[in-house]
């Protein structure tokens, strides 16, 4: 890029005044509709001018704390144009999360999303423990006796004299390379969040690298945005799409993506792997009950497209009568699984947590085009990612051009690229820590093979060590897990304890199915789950699906649960990681219950 900071991203929305570079739904119609970039770029503007208006400086810390929206792109573009830096703050925080971020950022301002947010932030400011002085809503969802939010659509309202326009324009050339262009703070599940400095230098750094990464990409391909904005992984990406004149169609409610998919029909979007597993537990789920026949014919057509998907990946010339066999499978079965994420893929670049090798061999061979891949907020997330040919299924890919990986001790991955953080906010102590010389300590295992084909083994922190000494890796057993289309979530229990559970959330549409070819009368979810045919039913389920496993790492008790695993209590982030302390506290007497008698056979 030749401007070295996000300041940039404004031109290229400009070149073309006319073409759509966001859409958003209209509620009332059900349609989505598109905003030409001429119209992103004034408002944006306008947004930019009444921030300095409003006295903030370059270098100032501001927050947005709301869903995704095109207004929160709009107020990040704006925010960082003027110098300042964003502090995004998840929609799903509690108000006591949002004020630590407020205090650590020393911020005065933020922006809200839904009336939620904005009684969060309303809470913060009335106890006057922050620096907190303004809200400004995206939403107006007052009731007549609530306290009025300043609206986004007043405040960018400012007339702009020449002392505005020309301080705006100054502070759009003035931005250097090497100032904050934001601070994220990363959502943990262990420990205080810690906020990650990105500078411009280091976004640009992560555009240029994808530009030859993604060389094949054009400015007609159009992106689908359902991830948070509060993450690096959506946030990064977003900015990415729109650096490329690339449309990006805004999903404000990401429990709606499977319809979004089908009206959107988008070539590229970036998602968790925890979507790809409901999808394949889904489609396992319904083959279940199908027939024989059609049995039969869904593996032979999977089996096609394995071929031919192998060939492609080699790079190879495909044979006639491999290609005549996958068109006729595509028509029998896998256009149907292709249409399920709406049937124009190009790419699906998915990361944040382990998607098992079953999987990605499942939906590459019915021509979903999964790009593994593998990033940290401190990396301004990508760091490694399948290439377009001769990947290798269960690696998370190979570095990006630039990019320079190594392993340390206890195979530690290390990253070296113009993409690692600044440092920790107000955290010299951490920032030292996760340095050695120029090279990032990731957290994270590893191993490289000859190619260069990085494999993750675990997040360091994550291992656990029973009392008999032995190191248990959690995440391997916990996809062998949810991987079974009767399990939806998996924790294991094992650190300090003489021997390894589980806390198992079933797929409950699956296990109702299951109960109703049982003939099996319950009472509720909980009824249902102390059933004795339930109970042999896991238990045989879980032996075999660990039989592999050595000794000390199987599962030797587990409990079910009757509810998921959420957000609202927060025991996932916000990319749905499960966090392990709270959990763990959350169901303490569950997990003693476990541990109360002496460990003869398996336990349900």
């Amino acid at each position: 890029m030749k401007d070295h900071t996000v300041v940039s991203i404004f031109e290229q929305i400009n070149s073309n005044p006319k073409k759509p570079a966001l859409a958003l739904l209209n509620s009332s119609t059900g349609q989505w509709e598109d905003l030409r970039g001429g119209i992103i770029e004034e408002q944006i503007r306008e947004i930019a001018a009444a921030l300095i208006d409003h006295g903030i400086a370059p270098q100032e810390k501001v927050a947005i704390f709301a869903q995704n929206s095109i207004e929160w792109i709009l107020t990040d573009l704006a925010i960082m144009s003027i110098g300042a830096v964003t502090v995004p703050i998840y929609a799903t925080n509690t108000s006591k999360q949002a004020e630590y971020i407020i205090n650590d950022a020393a911020i005065r301002l933020v922006f809200t999303g839904s009336r939620e947010q904005f009684n969060k932030a309303h809470a913060i400011l009335e106890r006057g423990l922050t620096p907190l002085e303004t809200i400004v809503s995206f939403e107006d969802t007052g009731k007549t006796n609530d306290p009025a939010p300043l609206l986004l659509s007043a405040f960018r309202k400012v007339t702009q004299g020449p002392e505005i326009i020309a301080e705006l324009e100054s502070r759009m050339k003035s931005t250097g390379k090497d100032d904050l262009a934001t601070i994220i703070y990363t959502s943990g599940t262990t420990g205080e969040p810690k906020g990650v400095m990105l500078s411009h230098s280091n976004m640009v750094a992560a555009f240029d690298i994808h530009d030859k990464y993604l060389s094949f990409i054009t400015d007609q391909d159009h992106s689908l945005s359902f991830l948070p904005l509060s993450h690096v992984f959506e946030r990064t990406w977003t900015l990415y799409c729109l650096h490329r004149g690339l449309k990006v169609s805004v999903l404000t409610h990401p429990k709606a993506i499977m319809e979004a998919l089908q009206a959107v029909k988008p070539t590229l979007f970036c998602t968790v792997p925890r979507l790809y597993e409901k999808i394949y537990n889904e489609i396992q789920n319904r083959l279940e009950t199908a027939s024989p026949g059609k049995k039969k014919v869904f593996h032979w057509a999977v089996e096609q497209g394995r071929n031919y998907q192998k060939i492609i990946n080699q790079h190879g010339r495909v044979p006639f009568s491999t290609g005549i066999k996958k068109r006729i499978a595509d028509q029998l079965v896998l256009n149907k699984i292709k249409d399920i994420v709406g049937g124009h893929l190009k790419m699906t670049p998915t990361a944040g947590a382990p998607l098992s090798p079953e999987i990605q061999d499942f939906l590459i061979a019915a021509g979903i085009p999964v790009t593994i891949g593998y990033g940290l907020t401190e990396t301004t997330a990508t760091v490694t990612a399948f290439s377009r040919h001769h990947y290798k299924i269960g690696s998370v890919g190979k570095p990006l051009e630039g990019i320079e990986i190594r392993i340390g001790k206890d195979d530690e991955i290390l990253v070296k690229a113009p993409t690692v953080m600044k440092g920790y906010y107000n955290k010299e102590q951490e920032t030292r820590a996760v340095f050695e010389g120029e090279w990032f300590r990731t957290g994270d295992a590893g191993r490289i093979e000859s190619d260069g084909s990085l494999y993750i083994t675990d997040r360091i922190k994550d291992l656990m060590k029973t009392a008999g000494g032995k190191y248990i890796v959690p995440q391997q057993t916990e996809s062998l897990l949810t991987n079974d289309n009767f399990i939806e979530q998996a924790m294991l229990v094992a650190e300090g304890k003489p021997f390894v559970t589980a806390l198992v959330v079933p797929n409950f549409e699956a296990l109702k199915n299951y109960a109703s070819q049982l003939s099996l009368d319950y009472q509720g979810i909980a009824d249902l789950l102390n059933h004795t045919e339930i109970k042999k039913f896991f238990e045989d389920k879980i032996n075999l699906l660990q039989e592999e496993l050595a000794e000390f790492q199987k599962i030797k008790r587990i409990k079910l649960l009757h509810r998921e695993f959420s957000q609202e209590e927060e025991e996932l982030t916000p990319t749905l990681k499960i966090r392990r302390k709270i959990i763990s506290a959350h169901f303490e007497k569950a997990i003693d219950e476990l541990y109360a008698s002496k460990m003869t056979d398996f336990v349900i």
